[in-house]
């Protein structure tokens, strides 16, 4: 069900603005990139004016790069159907538990 890949930038928080349905800009935080079913995700962190994210929200989107054009931005595409939006939340579960383990590990051994 799950083939996870997920896409660390390191220390370098990355962000991209999105423009809602109503207009809004929001400014994101880039989390990770998730492969699910051999589909691209990103799920971003919605951040206030002040750059903060107080509520813990995390947004998710299909993500598509244009191979032919690496120059051009890419397509983010809201998932509408329940069961492919479970299905990337559980690979984001499964990216925030290994995040941890990670973490663990890395605070043990220094």
């Amino acid at each position: 069900m799950t083939d996870n890949n997920a896409n660390n930038y390191g220390d370098e928080e990355m962000t991209v603005e999105l423009e809602l349905d109503d207009g809004q800009i929001v400014n994101c935080a880039i989390i990770t990139i998730l492969t699910v079913d051999k589909k691209d995700y990103i799920a971003l962190l919605p951040l206030d004016e002040n750059g903060n994210n107080d509520d813990g929200e995390v947004w998710f989107y299909q993500y598509e790069e244009d191979l032919e054009n690496p120059e051009s931005e890419p397509k983010l595409t809201y998932i509408d159907d329940d069961e492919e939006y479970d299905n990337v939340a559980d690979a984001f579960d499964e990216y925030l538990d290994n995040v941890e383990f990670d973490e663990l590990i890395k605070n043990k051994n220094e």
